[in-house]
């Protein structure tokens, strides 16, 4: 989880070889990602959000025939692989449809199931619910938290979608331009960072001397007013009530 301009597509890169880092050190499953590369990327799975890795005018089935080549998957594998995924994606009514007339959410299901055929022990995913609608992104995150559940794929994720972390991530890392400030479990980051929560609210005239119980005004600009409050304590009322 990471604001713009903080690092995480350059981390990301680094982590699948794709670019040397300028110091620091890398080790994925052993590997020297930018070392290693071959040896490297026939253990991982890499979706890029809006860039696809299959083939722009082809049928989407002859991108996946292509890449089984060029992973040299057994067919037996290959066909078992895509068939699961075909169930649990949806593929079957665009298998035939070139991948420039897929839709967005068509597309990265297809990109899932293209970086997941060869059985990979890591996927990593770069905003992969980025520009999708609510029934796409929800596809999608079941399918992942299937694979990681049934399959045992370590999943790598960068997103800004706070739903995304909720449902798929158990470790959130935050990087502010490059360097990590947070690495733990999402319940320690909501108890550490999550306490204070702030409501804007527009009332009909500006008022001073304004007083709501258990909160703290902390601006106001005309009828306009910022409350801050502590979660934990309006949640211990309302449930005491």
């Amino acid at each position: 989880m990471v604001p713009n301009g903080a690092g995480k597509s350059t981390t990301m890169k680094m982590l699948t070889g794709i670019l040397v880092p300028s110091g620091g050190h890398i080790n994925i499953a052993g590997r020297v990602p930018y070392r290693q590369r071959v040896e490297h990327v026939r253990n991982i799975g890499v979706v890029f959000g809006q860039r696809t890795q299959l083939w722009w005018d082809l049928p989407t089935i002859e991108s996946f025939e292509l890449l089984r080549h060029i992973y040299r998957i057994p067919e037996r594998r290959w066909r078992t692989n895509l068939d699961t995924f075909c169930q649990l994606l949806d593929l079957e009514p665009f298998l035939e449809t070139p991948v420039r007339q897929l839709s967005l959410g068509q597309r990265m299901r297809a990109d899932l199931a293209a970086a997941l055929l060869h059985d990979p022990a890591i996927l990593f995913l770069d905003e992969p619910t980025i520009g999708l609608d609510v029934v796409a992104r929800e596809r999608i995150r079941q399918f992942l938290t299937h694979i990681n559940a049934e399959r045992g794929v370590t999943i790598i994720l960068t997103t800004h979608d706070l739903a995304d972390i909720a449902r798929l991530c158990q470790r959130v890392v935050l990087i502010d331009h490059g360097r990590i400030i947070y690495d733990g479990a999402l319940e320690a980051l909501r108890a550490r960072y999550g306490r204070w929560r702030t409501l804007v609210i527009d009332l009909s005239h500006e008022m001073n001397g304004l007083v709501v119980p258990h909160a703290e005004i902390v601006r106001q600009e005309g009828p306009r007013t910022w409350l801050r409050f502590d979660r934990d304590v309006t949640t211990a009322r309302r449930a005491h009530r």
